[in-house]
């Protein structure tokens, strides 16, 4: 791990924490986003020279590369002192137990979520649809 970094399980506590706070406050955000490390400082996957045979050396690499999950708290630019983050990076052979612990956590934190309330969309639909209703025919009208 690189400094910055939680740890799997360190994470995992973080995580749970950060949708908790959430729950408690009735409402909020938390992104969650994943992806491929690539070469660098971070990862023991080293690169290869491209060749003729084959331009992107990264499409088949020697060894798998590791994934960053980052967690986050969505706060804006505006309340960047209140902005939490957390990343932890996950090894190509650890992947299976890691999904299995960080879906469950998932699943539990968003068990308090709210269906989202859309009477009003519905209501200011079906007025726009009404209002055209009534433009179109009185200019039908007004042509006869």
């Amino acid at each position: 791990m690189s400094a910055g970094h939680l740890s799997n399980d360190d994470f995992f506590l973080r995580l749970s924490e950060l949708f908790d706070e959430r729950r408690q406050k009735d409402h909020g955000s938390i992104h969650l986003t994943q992806k491929r490390m690539g070469y660098g400082e971070d990862t023991s996957v080293e690169a290869s020279e491209p060749t003729v045979a084959q331009p992107f050396s990264d499409l088949n690499p020697s060894n798998p590369f590791p994934i960053i999950i980052r967690a986050t708290n969505g706060k804006s630019k505006d309340h960047r002192g209140k902005k939490i983050k957390l990343s932890t990076i996950v090894d190509a052979g650890a992947l299976d137990g890691f999904f299995a612990k960080y879906a469950e956590i998932c699943k539990l934190g968003m068990s308090g979520l709210k269906k989202r309330d859309r009477s009003k969309q519905k209501e200011k639909l079906k007025a726009k649809k009404k209002k055209q209703g009534i433009s179109v025919a009185a200019t039908e009208v007004k042509k006869t």
